[in-house]
C-alpha cells in the first residue's frame, strides 16, 4: 500500500495493524484495544477529519471467520478527498468498544444504531440507548442468529393509531 500513513502507523502501533487494498479502497485492521488511539492519530496527524459512516457486520457462519462482529469506520480527509476504512472486531458474550464521540460528535447516532441492531456497546458513550427500536425490545435484529420472522415480540408492543385529518 502506498498510503503515506501506513508506515508511521505501524511504527507507532507495531505489527498488530494489518492493511489491505481492494479496488483502490484502503483498509487498516486494528485490534479493538487500540482502535481509539489509531483513529485519533489518523484524525490529528493525517487529516482524516470526517467520520462518514460506521457499520457493523455479523460474521456468524462465515467460513474461516474467527471473530463474530466487525465494526468498520469510514473516514475521509476532506482536504485531499482520500478515504480510509478502519476495521476492528469484537466478540460475544459482551461485544464492546470505546466510543469515538470524543473524536467525531457524529459517531453518536451511528454508534447508537450499531448498538440497537447488533448489540455492540460503546463504553463512554454519552447516551447509548435504542434509536430505531422501542426501548423494551430485547433482541438485536441484524444479528445472523435472529429469526427472519422475529421472536414474536412485535405483537407485544403498543400499536400507534394514526389519526386522519
Amino acid at each position: 500500500m502506498a498510503a503515506n500513513y501506513l508506515v508511521p502507523l505501524q511504527l507507532k502501533f507495531g505489527d498488530t495493524l494489518r492493511s489491505e487494498e481492494f479496488r483502490d479502497n484502503h483498509r487498516v485492521i486494528v485490534p479493538a484495544e487500540k482502535i481509539i488511539d489509531v483513529l485519533k492519530v489518523l484524525k490529528e496527524q493525517f487529516g482524516f477529519n470526517m467520520l462518514c459512516d460506521l457499520a457493523g457486520i455479523d460474521y456468524l457462519g462465515y467460513p474461516d471467520a474467527t471473530d463474530r462482529y466487525g465494526i468498520v469506520y469510514s473516514l475521509t480527509n476532506t482536504n485531499t478527498s482520500e478515504r480510509l476504512f478502519v476495521k476492528t472486531y469484537v466478540n460475544d458474550p459482551d461485544p464492546e468498544l470505546p466510543t469515538a464521540t470524543n473524536l467525531w460528535i457524529g459517531a453518536d447516532w451511528m454508534e447508537r444504531e450499531i448498538y440497537d441492531m447488533f448489540g455492540v456497546t460503546f463504553s463512554g458513550h454519552p447516551d447509548l440507548r435504542r434509536i430505531l427500536l422501542p426501548s423494551e425490545f430485547t433482541s438485536y435484529p441484524l444479528r445472523k442468529d435472529y429469526p427472519l420472522r422475529g421472536f414474536g415480540e412485535r405483537h407485544n408492543f403498543e400499536k400507534l393509531i394514526r389519526s386522519e385529518g
